[in-house]
């Protein structure tokens, strides 16, 4: 089933029980809990209770390999380029911990990227590592001559978004990738905010690392997040901050000796959390039925409409200037977002507050009535 007709979007949107008493747009924050990842988690608890430890060994540990495979497919890698993660920083840490800062002490990051990523080498600096802060000109974008000036050959890593979460913009990972690669360094990208709502081939971008979780577009709420390592970086990377599930022989419980990983579980730390695990296995179902593409198509048609009908009610979105470099994430301008938030939610709205904006993110289970609610109560009320 695609998403080419009223039914197909109503069959999926079905799918998911938010919708019987909501107008829910706020999947840049949590993306909306699906019938099969609840059932999905059920089976997990249920195997808790009747099998108790044998579980671990004849079914979840399956269950870890099918995710890495999963997550492998919405990114365009293979599974054993994955490393399961609970978020986002656990990933970070790993690869903040296995560079060497000797020759290249300096980490590039952005204005609009969300703050863990530079706060990882901020953390750093007691060490030597120098983070360089590119400003954005626009609070929207960050233009790629930034880039350059800033990458030189003391850059060990540039550490960027694919979709900055503060306005939804796209980026040019491919051309920041190539860049840093041209003066030596490294390129991780944070995609939380591109996989799932955009399609992802991380061979094509020619990035070195690149994460996401389930929160929000991949349907797997929290305690879920992946890390893919580049096949030709991994074997070079030695993290100082590791787990049981880096080594290769784990079951060996060898306390003398530290074997990791040949490929990216390398770059794993402990035992995973397993509901979470079981949670987003059953959102990805969708997103691969679905495929990337048509999930693409359908989204962007509902963030252009969600555009231009704020712009007909006297709004001004702040939204990157073409629409193929906006993803589902729009600014609505509003000078007391908590506000306007609570009031929308009031109604049975459901969107976001952002310093000076009410964030909202339709996906592929909204439809453009949603649009017309939100509009509706945002200048009504106003």
């Amino acid at each position: 089933m695609t998403l080419a007709s009223p039914g197909a979007v109503k069959t999926y949107r079905d799918e998911f029980p938010i919708f019987r008493h909501s107008t829910y747009l706020n999947s840049c924050s949590l993306g909306a809990l699906s019938v099969r990842a609840r059932a999905r988690v059920n089976e997990c608890l249920d195997l808790w209770e009747n099998r108790g430890a044998p579980a671990w060994y004849e079914i979840w540990w399956a269950a870890l390999a099918d995710l890495r495979t999963r997550y492998g497919r919405i990114v365009g890698a293979a599974g054993e380029e994955i490393a399961l993660h609970p978020h986002i920083s656990a990933a970070l840490s790993v690869v903040g911990e296995s560079l060497d800062y000797g020759t290249r002490r300096k980490v590039v990051v952005t204005s609009l990227d969300f703050p863990t990523i530079g706060y990882q080498w901020m953390a750093k600096r007691q060490a030597g590592v120098e983070v360089v802060v590119i400003e954005s000109p626009d609070g929207v974008r960050v233009p790629l001559e930034l880039f350059e000036r800033a990458v030189d050959d003391r850059t060990a890593l540039v550490a960027t978004s694919h979709v900055f979460f503060t306005s939804g913009a796209i980026q040019d990972v491919a051309a920041i990738a190539e860049m840093a690669h041209r003066k030596g360094a490294l390129c991780l990208v944070d995609g939380y905010q591109a996989a799932g709502q955009l399609p992802v081939d991380v061979k094509a971008l020619g990035v070195d690392f690149y994460c996401g979780g389930g929160l929000k577009w991949l349907l797997g709420g929290t305690g879920v997040a992946f890390l893919y390592a580049a096949p030709d970086v991994t074997p070079k990377l030695f993290p100082r901050v590791t787990g049981w599930f880096a080594h290769r022989e784990q079951f060996r419980f060898d306390t003398r000796s530290l074997e990791l990983h040949a490929d990216a579980r390398r770059l794993e730390l402990g035992t995973p959390p397993i509901m979470p695990v079981y949670a987003q296995r059953g959102g990805l179902e969708i997103l691969e039925e679905l495929g990337s593409e048509a999930i693409r198509r359908r989204t962007a048609e509902l963030t252009e409409d969600l555009i231009e009908l704020a712009e007909a009610h006297g709004l001004r979105p702040r939204v990157a200037p073409v629409a193929a470099e906006r993803s589902a994430i729009v600014m609505l301008p509003s000078d007391d977002p908590h506000r306007d938030v609570a009031m929308l939610a009031a109604a049975g709205i459901v969107t976001d507050a952002r310093p000076g904006h009410v964030r909202v993110s339709p996906y592929f289970y909204n439809v453009p009535d949603d649009h017309r609610a939100l509009i509706e109560h945002l200048t009504r009320e106003r």
